[in-house]
């Protein structure tokens, strides 16, 4: 799902950190246990055993210093770490280092974790040593990780107990072909342990001015993305691709803007699968000389955390000369203001479950 949005999450974490406020930490230690998730019959042959591992993770808790703390009811903050026997030679095993965000839920008894990073996989595919390796085209993925936990800490002294589910995902995002990813569906079982005896009052100062309607004009994007990807044909190549995307955004709350807006794509990649389709599939009717551009129109959205954004489009093409993976496309991943105007953005473009490419990407509001 989305390599590399990892560098945006990091970055914006360490910015987190750095904000020197009365704030307290625990550590939790979780072992997990599942199955691999049948997301694409081309990986049956993946699917053996049960994979297991450990989640091993630091976290800092908030207590409302800041806005956007009261505003998503005191989340914690913090680094993961990841080691997952895929049980399965083919695969391999994965260690991987994440940033999170711990979100609560029914007077914090209910824990969402949300984490992105990148992972290392031991055994990745290899034309000659292990080619049956189609799940991972490279040794450097990204991942993601949510958990869903039932929590309750200082059950004995420092010590807490947490179980519940994660669901973790490996994949390159087409960067290198092969790249079916893995999903992990898993059950969880942890322990928790405060770094501190006493803990601050949460703040409430934002209760009644959480009250009063935002008002803000519309506002104007532009935004140049880039990147490179490669397309399903192992050892077609990498290729660059730009993309120029506009749109206008109306911020309706505190935390929400709504996006309408269009994409115009130039994906490199796609002039050189054109040929080979043209000269390899003769019955598919291909010149070869079908445009390799794409125009798009959108709707999205955009949820405010601190000077960090998540965004979610939803895009149909408009102009679409050569059917590639559907008319329809999906982008989602974080943007970082730098100040009012400026942000840079990291995001993941797919058809339904199938990764593009992820774009890196800076852009202006106006």
């Amino acid at each position: 799902m989305k390599p590399y949005i990892t560098y945006v999450f990091l970055m914006c974490v360490v910015f987190v950190f750095s904000q020197e406020k009365q704030h307290t930490s625990y550590f939790d230690a979780n072992y997990f246990k599942g199955n691999i998730a049948l997301h694409n019959n081309d990986i049956l042959h993946l699917i053996q055993g049960h994979p297991e591992g450990v989640i091993l993770s630091w976290n800092k808790k908030t207590y409302g210093f800041n806005d956007w703390e009261q505003r998503y009811n005191y989340p914690d903050y913090g680094v993961s770490f990841i080691y997952q026997n895929l049980k399965n030679d083919v695969l391999g095993n994965n260690a991987s280092v994440y940033a999170h965000y711990n979100f609560y839920f029914f007077n914090r008894n209910l824990m969402f974790r949300i984490a992105q990073g990148i992972a290392y996989t031991s055994n990745p595919y290899d034309k000659v040593e292990n080619y049956r390796n189609i799940a991972f085209g490279t040794h450097i993925l990204s991942s993601t990780m949510m958990m869903l936990n039932y929590k309750k800490e200082r059950v004995l002294d420092k010590f807490g107990l947490q179980a519940g589910v994660s669901l973790i995902h490996y994949s390159n995002a087409n960067i290198k072909a092969p790249n079916a990813s893995v999903n992990s569906i898993t059950l969880n079982l942890g322990v928790t342990y405060n770094l501190e005896d006493n803990e601050p009052e949460y703040i409430t100062t934002l209760a009644d001015a959480e009250n009063k309607k935002i008002t803000q004009p519309i506002k104007y994007n532009l935004v140049f993305r880039s990147g490179f990807t490669e397309s399903d044909v192992v050892g077609s190549g990498t290729y660059p691709f730009y993309i120029a995307s506009a749109y206008v955004d109306k911020r309706i709350n505190a935390k929400s803007a709504i996006q309408l807006g269009t994409d115009v794509f130039f994906s490199n990649f796609l002039k050189d699968y054109i040929h080979y389709k043209s000269v390899s599939f003769p019955e598919e009717n291909i010149s070869g000389d079908e445009d390799y551009k794409r125009v798009g129109v959108f709707v999205g959205h955009e949820l405010f955390i601190n000077k960090t954004s998540l965004e979610t489009q939803l895009g149909y093409y408009v102009y679409y000369p050569f059917d590639f993976e559907g008319r329809s496309y999906i982008r989602i991943g974080l943007k970082r203001y730098i100040n009012d105007k400026w942000f840079g953005a990291l995001t993941l473009k797919s058809h339904q479950a199938k990764a593009e490419a992820v774009e890196f990407g800076v852009g202006v509001r106006l």
